[in-house]
C-alpha cells in the first residue's frame, strides 16, 4: 500500500491552538503523547475503492473517520494548507437530517471567536446546472491534530481538570451567544501533542430556549429534558459536562433515560446512582459533591451558569497543586 507523508513547512502555524487565557491560571495541561500529525492513505469508500483524488475543489489526503451520515477526511487546498472536510451524502429520505445538521453546524459556528472552540471555514455544495437538488454537502473545518479525551484520557487529575475548565470557559462563550451545543461528551473534546484543548462538533447545537421536534444526543450523556423534549438551556451542557468529567474521573457512566428503563427512571429523579467519591474515595469530597449538584434532574437544581461551573473546577485544580 502506497503512504502519503503531508509535510508542510507552515505546519506549525497551522496546527497551533491558542492556549485559552481566563482571569486566574487554570491547571498546567501536560503534554498526553500520541501519534503526530503525519497523514497516510486511507481506506475509501468509494466505489471503485480508492480514496476520492478532490472534493470539493480540495485534495484529499486521507480519511479520518465516520461519523452519524458523514465521512471526515484530510484536505488541502491549493496553497498546501490542511484542513478537515465533512462530507455528507444524501442517499435516502432520512439523510436530509445530516445536511440539516451540516449546515445548522455551519450556521452556529460562524459566530465563534473563542480559541478552543473549533471554527468553521466554508460550507459547499455541488454546481448543478439544471436542478436545485441537494443531495450533498461538504463542511470545511479548521485542522485539529489531535484525539478524543475518550480515546487518550489525561493522566492525572490536575491535567483533567484543566481540560474541563478550558471546555467550561469555550462553552460559557458559546452561552453567551444565546447558544447551547446539546452533545457535549469526552470523544468532542480533542488533545493535541502540547496538551491544548479544541471542542467539536456543533451539528446538533441551538439557540438557547429551543424545545426541538425530536430527541437528539449521545445516550451516555445526554439529559433529562433533552429525551423529554423539554427546553434547553446553559444548564444542559453543564450537565452533560459534568457526566462526562464523572464518567473520566470513575470509568463509569451515569445513568441517563435512554439508558435505563422507564421503570428505573427514579435512579435519575432521586439520583439514586453512586457519587464519583463513592466509587474513587481517594477523590475530594467537595468536588464530588459539586458534580453531583450539576447532575440535578431539576435544571434549575444546577449551578447558576457555566461561569460557574468553570471558577469551580479551576479552584479544585489549584487546590490539588
Amino acid at each position: 500500500m502506497r503512504r502519503m507523508c503531508l509535510i508542510d513547512p507552515r505546519r506549525k502555524h497551522i496546527l497551533h491552538i491558542v492556549t485559552l487565557k481566563i482571569r486566574t491560571s487554570p491547571a498546567t495541561i501536560h503534554p498526553i503523547p500520541f501519534p503526530g500529525a503525519t497523514i497516510s492513505s486511507a481506506t475509501s469508500t468509494s466505489s471503485s475503492g480508492k480514496l476520492p483524488q478532490t472534493l470539493f475543489g480540495y485534495t484529499v489526503v486521507s480519511k479520518i473517520g465516520e461519523g452519524a451520515g458523514s465521512t471526515l477526511y484530510a484536505v488541502t487546498d491549493a496553497g498546501g494548507q490542511i484542513f478537515a472536510l465533512k462530507h455528507v451524502i444524501k442517499k435516502t429520505d432520512k439523510d436530509q437530517r445530516f445536511l440539516d445538521q451540516l449546515t445548522t453546524e455551519h450556521e452556529m459556528t460562524r459566530l465563534f471567536r473563542h480559541p478552543v472552540l473549533r471554527k468553521t471555514i466554508d460550507l459547499k455544495f455541488p454546481r448543478r446546472f439544471f436542478s436545485n437538488k441537494v443531495d450533498e454537502a461538504a463542511l470545511i473545518l479548521e485542522w485539529v491534530d489531535g484525539e478524543g479525551l475518550d480515546e487518550r484520557p489525561a493522566s492525572n487529575l490536575p491535567t483533567l481538570l484543566g481540560i474541563f475548565t478550558h471546555c467550561a470557559a469555550a462553552l460559557a462563550s458559546m452561552h453567551k451567544l444565546r447558544l447551547v451545543h446539546c452533545d457535549f461528551k469526552p470523544h468532542n473534546v480533542l488533545i493535541n501533542s502540547e496538551g491544548k484543548v479544541k471542542l467539536i462538533d456543533f451539528g446538533q447545537t441551538c439557540k438557547t430556549g429551543m424545545k426541538k421536534d425530536r430527541v437528539q444526543g449521545t445516550p451516555d450523556f445526554i439529559t433529562p429534558e433533552q429525551v423529554k423534549l423539554s427546553m434547553v438551556d446553559e444548564k444542559t451542557d453543564i450537565y452533560s459536562l459534568a457526566a462526562s468529567l464523572y464518567w473520566t474521573l470513575t470509568g463509569t457512566k451515569v445513568p441517563t433515560y435512554m439508558t435505563v428503563d422507564k421503570a428505573d427512571r427514579d435512579i435519575i429523579k432521586l439520583q439514586q446512582f453512586p457519587s464519583p467519591r463513592d466509587l474513587k474515595p481517594e477523590l475530594p469530597e467537595a468536588m464530588s459533591d459539586f458534580l453531583m449538584r450539576c447532575l440535578r434532574y431539576n435544571p434549575d437544581r444546577r449551578p447558576a451558569d457555566m461561569l460557574t461551573v468553570m471558577n469551580q473546577l479551576e479552584s479544585f485544580a489549584k487546590g490539588l497543586t
